[in-house]
């Protein structure tokens, strides 16, 4: 007779979840590391209770906002090579529904995480209860429902012994390097508190393989004649890269074939910024040696990539009329985009497997293709040195000499993170990579208010290195309530602050298509009803130091040096913030070297943006589609 053991069902997931590991090249760890938690009325006597009586096993952070922990839990995922990963637990209603950002940003990059959401109840006592919504045609629907599609898999859990096959198959997809993604189990608050007599099998340690398959022969020998009958090859490395651990197998390929290496935003790093290779950047926010060896390439060879349209520069990048696609991607969906050969493998295993064909065949790109992008390259780091250069170290630092100021201090143990402003662009263009995992950009989902949690979840899965978070002023007042998280736990994040007095990067687009950054500006508004005026006296330094951490300004180049390093060597959360010139600009770094599609008003009557349709149309006339 099967043993059991009476839990609710809330207690039975705790003990569950910390009997899960994953289980790649013979490294063992636990899946479920730890549970983020804000408690409400949906989850405070279920699985606030359940995590109270089994912290040994489960380990508990406080949060402040929903969506933050989603985003502390997703760095840490990252960070640990998608093997582990945290759950977050919310009440129901408003704090459910704050999880639905979160949740897409995972399931966009591909990144594992677990969502445990209050819901109401399921038997119903009283409808509708609290935070219920109402739907007439519908009675099992709740606000829950609006992380289905931002989820890879999701379960109400409406009966106790409905969790047994919920819970493996929620495991399964964590595990999955294709599927992975945000993982919702919805648990109605009256179903968590529940007791039910659950087979002892069910908490016994389960070690979850996260496989590595190779390439099909076939499609192997086709990958193999197309890199050999190619003149002008280029490689896009994606954050496939990166989630496959394949670094150094994608070095030998490089090194092997002479072919050059590019980057996406996600893919940055997969080779250090110094090596032969290395061409930087690839896009809209690319380098100008990428984005000239892309337009004349005859084949692009995609690894771990999704070819959004950054990369692509909206369809209109890769001009050679004979290009070709060579895909290796462990997703199919991936693997056939652009019309392209799939090599459908793990990325390591799959470079692995080219690098021996190519090597077996002495295969190597022409000598004067190695100097043309060699010599491209060395142009484009004097462009970077120039954007760094600081003639005036007594004056206020553009956005390009900060980023320089750090660089200049910074080791291959610094981890920089960024998502979205006019960051990203200068990063992915002027930042000089020194280890596989220094440049943390969330830019598939781009979200505002993600660096300073995810920076407690990376330094929680690296508690030895130096972790930024870098953001902007529009970036910071979107989220920055984790700061007191960090201050309670005494993680020592190091956040640096660039003001700019506004959404510099969505102002700079809004000037090029003609939108005269409309609504843009952190200013008061003029006499004109415009928002024009002086700008506005918000003290973000202040801000920071009221939440508890320690705050260093920075007026100049020269106090910016000492700030930062100070913060480096800082075993404390500590802020450093500066003010930047030209804040009616970008940033002063080089401009895009590569197109983007932002659709224009194809009718207007302001000058401003009947000059930018043209310009737009010209752009677009230069689209193709790859067939």
């Amino acid at each position: 007779m099967t043993s059991t053991t009476r839990l609710t069902v809330a207690q039975a997931l705790v003990r569950f979840l910390s009997a899960q590991y994953t289980e790649r090249d013979g490294v063992r760890q636990r899946l479920i590391q730890a549970t983020w938690g804000i408690f409400g009325h949906g989850n405070v006597a279920g699985l606030g209770q359940a995590l109270l009586e089994h912290t040994d096993e489960m380990p508990y952070h406080q949060g402040r906002n929903e969506q933050a922990m989603v985003h502390a839990a997703v760095g840490y995922a990252r960070q640990s090579g998608r093997l582990s990963t945290h759950a977050v637990t919310t009440s129901i209603g408003p704090g459910a529904t704050n999880l639905v950002t979160g949740a897409a940003l995972a399931t966009i990059n591909h990144l594992p995480v677990l969502l445990l959401p209050g819901d109401v109840f399921a038997t119903r006592p009283a409808d509708p209860v609290l935070q219920q919504l109402e739907v007439p045609y519908a009675g099992d629907v709740s606000v829950n429902d609006c992380l289905r599609p931002v989820s890879k898999y999701f379960d109400r859990i409406t009966r106790p012994e409905a969790l047994i096959p919920s819970a493996l198959n929620a495991m399964r997809v964590l595990t999955d390097p294709v599927e992975t993604g945000a993982v919702t189990l919805a648990l109605p608050q009256d179903v968590q508190a529940e007791a039910y007599d659950w087979p002892e099998e069910l908490f016994a340690e389960r070690t979850w393989t996260v496989r590595r398959p190779g390439a099909d022969p076939e499609e192997l020998a086709g990958a193999v004649h197309m890199i050999r009958a190619a003149k002008r090859p280029l490689v896009i490395a994606g954050g496939g890269v990166h989630h496959s651990r394949a670094e150094e197998a994608l070095a030998e390929f490089a090194e092997t074939t002479g072919i050059p290496v590019a980057s996406t935003q996600a893919g940055k790093g997969s080779l250090r910024h110094d090596h032969p290779q290395d061409v930087g950047g690839v896009g809209h926010t690319g380098t100008a040696t990428a984005d000239e060896l892309a337009r004349t390439a005859d084949l692009v060879i995609g690894v771990g990539t999704r070819y959004t349209d950054f990369t692509t520069a909206s369809g209109t990048l890769f001009g050679n009329p004979d290009v070709r696609f060579l895909n290796l991607n462990i997703a199919p969906f991936d693997g056939h985009k652009l019309a392209g050969r799939p090599l459908v493998a793990d990325a390591r295993s799959g470079l692995e497997e080219l690098t021996e064909r190519l090597r077996m065949h002495g295969h190597r790109v022409a000598p004067s293709y190695a100097t043309e992008y060699t010599e491209d390259k060395e142009r484009w780091e004097q462009r970077v040195d120039a954007c760094y250069e600081v003639d005036e170290p007594d004056t206020r630092p553009t956005q390009p000499q900060v980023l320089g100021v750090l660089d200049a201090l910074v080791d291959e143990s610094d981890i920089i993170i960024n998502a979205a402003g006019s960051l990203p662009g200068d990063l992915h263009k002027l930042w000089r990579t020194r280890s596989r995992d220094q440049y943390h950009l969330e830019y598939g989902y781009s979200c505002m208010g993600y660096e300073i949690p995810a920076a407690i979840g990376v330094k929680t899965a690296a508690p030895d290195r130096p972790v930024w978070a870098l953001v902007g002023d529009g970036t910071y007042l979107m989220m920055p309530t984790e700061i007191v998280t960090a201050v309670q736990e005494g993680v020592a994040i190091k956040l640096l602050i660039i003001q700019n007095h506004g959404y510099a990067s969505i102002g700079g687009l809004s000037e090029s298509v003609g939108g005269e950054r409309f609504g843009t500006a952190y200013r008061y508004r003029s006499e004109d009803g415009t928002h024009t005026g002086p700008p506005l006296p918000v003290d973000l330094a202040a801000n920071a130091a009221s939440l508890g951490m320690r705050v260093l300004r920075a007026k100049t180049v020269r106090d910016l040096r000492e700030a930062l390093a100070e913060a480096r060597a800082a075993d404390t959360p500590t802020c450093v913030y500066v003010e930047t010139q030209t804040a009616d600009t970008v940033s002063g770094a080089p401009p895009a070297q590569a197109w983007w599609d932002v659709p224009v008003a194809e009718t207007a009557t302001r000058p401003s943006a009947v000059k930018a349709r043209e310009l737009y149309e010209r752009h677009v006339s230069t689209r193709r589609r790859h067939l």
